[in-house]
């Protein structure tokens, strides 16, 4: 079994990694789980099917490649037997691995079909010459592809919610004057703009979060640094749009809740690229940005609280519902204290490929060999093409967990959790080789 990304997202990693005509290849961005390259590894036969009973010695062997304190767990999905078990009921750090738990909760608690809304509401009402007697507010909704369709054809190849079209739509509404401001709205988050690893203040890897996001917490598309207050440049960067179309309205914007009565006056709304994107996007490109935000979107739309707490709260509970389990203290896995085990995550992996959003999530992993962050691993293995996994990297830890369908109809799911970590070419080597051993079975 292949699942094959999307042509939305295939073109959104083209161009992510090779540029395009539109947009110039834009420069990495911060994040330690960016693509590495680790040598292509041939195993001899590589055609050939081997048996579960010899392969294990060898699988426990490369999971000590590189760490002192491997984790190891290797599942046939089709007997429900395992395969190959190493210290697989002990905590290991997660790293990016954990973005596989915040973005199938995401999957299962908000629906695939899922879309942010950006709305502009007014406190007013609207004469015969197309003037508002109020003020107009811009409202967030946890959205985080919000920005510049230029910033968004940098680092979205495109896609993304266009501060644009925002503009656009209010100026179809029939406003020519706005006596009032325009007021930005983020209260659907706290005031947090970081996480745990950088003391909750704005992380290296992680742009400021915010409610009301905008361009991935940059301040412009040549990623050059991070604003100090997102929602405040998404509101001045809307005031400027509707100034150019001809609206009139106070260069001066401020921050405060749309209140009660304007949210029943919807002057303009805008809605994101669905979850499925937003998973594949986390997912593909170990984006820390998307899967911080997505937890703290949890948390709003379950529990009423946009947090980094509340979110992984819910990410717990969905965890231990699947018969799995996990501390999480982030959406990305940048703080070492997200845990769990080999055992868990291939039991999360397993109840999760029997779920109605199963496909759209695997689909969502890197394919070794193909995209992602896995591009440049395992070509020339029986995993290239067959395995979809997620990466995850930090200072000591490395991690590979996901599925490989091999082409002799077996399905398998694997966590291999390596922390300890003094050598990252060798753990990636044998994270490789793990791999390619599964796709032989």
């Amino acid at each position: 079994m292949i699942l094959k990304p999307t042509a939305a997202i295939t073109l959104l990693t083209v161009l992510f990694f090779a540029g395009s005509a539109q947009a110039e290849t834009p420069k990495p961005l911060p994040n330690p789980d960016q693509p590495t390259k680790t040598p292509k590894v041939v195993e001899p036969g590589s055609g050939a099917i081997i048996s579960a009973n010899s392969i294990c010695p060898a699988l426990r062997r490369y999971a000590g490649m590189g760490n002192s304190t491997p984790g190891l767990r290797v599942k046939n999905l089709g007997s429900g037997k395992t395969v190959c078990s190493l210290h697989s009921t002990r905590d290991r750090a997660l790293a990016s691995n954990n973005k596989i738990f915040t973005t199938s909760t995401a999957l299962a608690k908000l629906g695939e079909d899922h879309r942010f809304l950006t709305s502009v509401y007014a406190d007013g009402k609207v004469d015969r010459n197309g003037v508002l007697k109020g003020s107009l507010y811009l409202k967030g909704d946890g959205d985080p592809s919000l920005g510049t369709a230029p910033f968004n054809r940098a680092y979205l190849a495109g896609e993304g919610t266009d501060i644009e079209k925002v503009a656009r739509e209010v100026k179809a509404s029939g406003i020519t004057r706005v006596s009032g401001r325009l007021f930005g709205d983020d209260s659907v988050f706290d005031q947090v703009r970081g996480v745990a690893d950088s003391g909750y203040a704005t992380s290296p890897y992680i742009g400021p979060l915010s409610g009301l996001a905008f361009n991935a917490g940059y301040t412009s598309s040549s990623f050059s640094r991070f604003s100090s207050n997102p929602a405040k440049l998404a509101t001045r960067t809307l005031v400027r749009e509707l100034r150019q179309r001809g609206i009139r309205i106070r260069k001066d914007i401020a921050m405060r809740k749309t209140p009660a009565p304007a949210r029943k006056n919807l002057v303009s709304q805008v809605r994101s690229e669905d979850l499925v994107w937003m998973a594949r996007l986390t997912n593909l490109l170990s984006n820390n940005f998307y899967a911080e935000t997505l937890l703290k979107d949890i948390g709003a739309e379950i529990l009423g609280s946009g947090t980094t707490r509340s979110g992984a709260k819910v990410v717990q509970r969905y965890a231990k519902s699947l018969g799995s389990g996990i501390n999480s203290v982030d959406g990305s896995g940048l703080t070492h204290s997200n845990e769990s085990t080999a055992a868990d995550v291939v039991a999360m992996l397993t109840r999760v490929r029997e779920k109605s959003y199963g496909d759209a999530f695997i689909d969502s992993l890197p394919l070794a060999g193909v995209d992602g962050t896995l591009e440049d691993r395992m070509g020339g293995t029986a995993a290239a093409g067959n395995c979809h996994a997620k990466t995850g990297t930090l200072t000591g830890v490395s991690a590979l967990s996901g599925y490989c369908f091999n082409s002799s109809g077996r399905k398998f799911a694997f966590s291999i959790l390596m922390n300890g970590v003094n050598d990252l070419s060798r753990a990636h080597l044998g994270q490789d080789r793990i791999a390619a051993l599964i796709a032989r079975l």
